[in-house]
């Protein structure tokens, strides 16, 4: 069963490639929607896809790429968009 999530990672997060690794996950378990940095120094992260993929992509965003170092993540389910693809 498809699935949405809106997930806010905090931590060092910004400039250490985290964008172009998310996407690159992502588009690797068929996972669409988008990924954007934020103001307050996180990464937000709207993201759709079957449950068992959305729960592998939610386990390597408590990782991320290897200069990350994160220290929360928030992920909250909310309404299907029906994204094409994932952007950055």
């Amino acid at each position: 069963m498809k699935k949405h999530f809106n997930i806010k990672i905090y931590g060092q997060v910004q400039g250490v490639f985290f964008r172009a690794s998310a996407r690159e996950k992502a588009e690797s378990l068929g996972i669409t929607g988008f990924v954007q940095n934020q103001p307050d120094g996180s990464v937000y992260i709207e993201a759709e896809g079957e449950d068992d993929m959305l729960n592998q992509f939610l386990s390597w965003c408590h990782e991320g790429p290897p200069a990350a170092d994160v220290e929360e993540i928030k992920a909250a389910e909310g309404p299907m968009k029906k994204f094409s693809h994932f952007s950055t």
